[in-house]
């Protein structure tokens, strides 16, 4: 299984129970897309936790105040078997800028805004967040 694909639907699950945190396997790609998460205001916080035997992430879900998950939706866009790709000024916008792109670029996984924005650069569309 593809281990974004994973994550998400973990981080998906863990919300809609109302846990307080969620491990999952460690990899580098899965750590740039939690930064951007807690950057973007929809997890509380991650930890890095070394095993003797494995790694893992636990990530901290948040929750606002009337107990609602922080996180209403996550989905996977460009899987194994469908990689999709987009050009710098066909990066999506989400519900006008409350959702947020997670993109890979050459320069590294970033925010569709930032790739759009800053960087001018197009990539492959890992996911939306809102």
């Amino acid at each position: 299984m593809d281990p974004i694909a994973n994550m998400i639907s973990m981080i998906k699950n863990a919300s809609k129970a109302r846990h307080e945190k969620v491990d999952i396997p460690l990899s580098k790609i899965k750590l740039e897309i939690l930064k951007i998460f807690k950057n973007e205001g929809f997890i509380k916080n991650f930890k890095l936790i070394e095993d003797k035997k494995k790694s893992y992430i636990r990530i901290f879900l948040k929750y606002l105040d009337n107990n609602t998950p922080g996180i209403e939706e996550i989905k996977r866009v460009s899987k194994p078997g469908l990689r999709i790709y987009k050009k710098a000024k066909d990066i999506p916008r989400l519900l006008n800028g409350l959702g947020v792109v997670i993109i890979s670029t050459s320069k590294g996984i970033t925010t569709g805004k930032r790739a759009r924005e800053e960087w001018k650069i197009g990539g492959e569309i890992l996911c939306y967040i809102w």
